[in-house]
């Protein structure tokens, strides 16, 4: 018998040292250049700027969401791609860097709905 599959991948990125992070129409953009390089279709991109800085923004995807939250006097945005079936949010990790000129990039993936996978 083979291991379960996860139902999704979960993946969590700090950006550090990047630009453009107080602009809603790039950060949607990105989101959406993000989306379309994982494979998933975009349902709806929403934003928030903040004030006096920030932006929030939200993917709604069919296989689940990308969102980012900025802060752009720090330089630093984190972002989460939560994504099932084929789609690959590896492949967000480029876009994003690339979008917002990031320095520095960490992630962390999380395999999603394997609770209790062992029978426990």
């Amino acid at each position: 018998m083979s291991p379960p599959a996860p139902f999704g991948r979960h993946l969590l990125i700090e950006m550090t040292d990047a630009e453009g992070l107080d602009d809603p129409a790039r950060i949607e953009t990105a989101l959406r250049d993000a989306a379309r390089a994982c494979g998933a279709r975009v349902l709806a991109v929403e934003s928030h700027r903040f004030s006096p800085q920030g932006v929030t923004a939200v993917a709604l995807l069919a296989e689940s969401h990308i969102t980012i939250h900025t802060w752009p006097e720090h330089g630093y945005a984190a972002a989460d791609v939560f994504l099932c079936g084929a789609a690959d949010p590896l492949r967000a990790v480029p876009v994003l860097r690339a979008a917002f000129a990031a320095g520095r990039v960490e992630t962390r993936l999380v395999e999603r709905g394997m609770v209790g996978a062992d029978g426990a």
